[in-house]
């Protein structure tokens, strides 16, 4: 199926430009949803995390302890490796899996981590979501409460925006109002259809 990698920087706005494509008739695959999914109370994974990290990674009600594990993760490097490893090959299996049972006209794979994880690899096209780093911060403080210090280590620990953008076949500049976005994923969408078709 022709696929569309959707990625970005923390708060850029690769949601909303999801979904925007998914009303437009794009099947979304978000591996933030598949990630949530995998560590949910009952899940393999969920034992697993908490083995390996700690049962201090649980809260009371057994669910993860989603900011535990990112404030701890994003302070050690050798640590999200060792988290990675165990929750991205889940993820990218169960990616496949789902796109697999789309009926849609393509897909657009919604992976925040696509370089650093290799996953650009499903896709025939690179869309990148584009904002300045400042606005990425504010977005990020107003929508997780989240100091600038831990927003700009979860900066840090993604790909290069100069990068991602010399990487990205398609770009979605998200600083402007929602009329402008509306009419960049509008003109992307009509293009993706045709390639789908060809």
């Amino acid at each position: 199926m022709f696929s569309v990698a959707l990625t970005g920087g923390i708060g850029s706005g690769k949601s909303t430009v999801a979904e925007q494509l998914a009303i437009l008739g794009a099947g979304i695959i978000d591996t933030d949803v598949l990630a949530r999914e995998l560590t949910a109370v009952g899940q393999p994974l969920l034992q697993h995390i908490a083995t390996i990290f700690g049962a201090d990674m649980l809260l009371a009600n057994g669910a993860l302890d989603r900011a535990a594990l990112r404030q701890r993760v994003f302070q050690s490097p050798s640590e999200r490796k060792r988290l990675e490893a165990l929750l991205h090959p889940a993820i990218e299996a169960l990616m496949l899996e789902r796109r697999a049972a789309l009926t849609t006209p393509y897909a657009v794979l919604v992976i925040p981590l696509l370089f650093e994880t290799g996953q650009h690899r499903w896709a025939q096209r690179v869309l990148v979501v584009d904002v300045p780093k400042a606005t990425q911060i504010e977005r990020v403080r107003q929508r997780n409460g989240l100091a600038t210090a831990e927003i700009e280590r979860i900066i840090a620990s993604q790909i290069a925006r100069t990068e991602r953008l010399a990487r990205a076949d398609d770009i979605i500049d998200n600083s402007g109002d929602a009329a402008a976005l509306i009419e960049q994923v509008k003109r992307l969408h009509v293009q993706y259809l045709q390639l789908a078709n060809s």
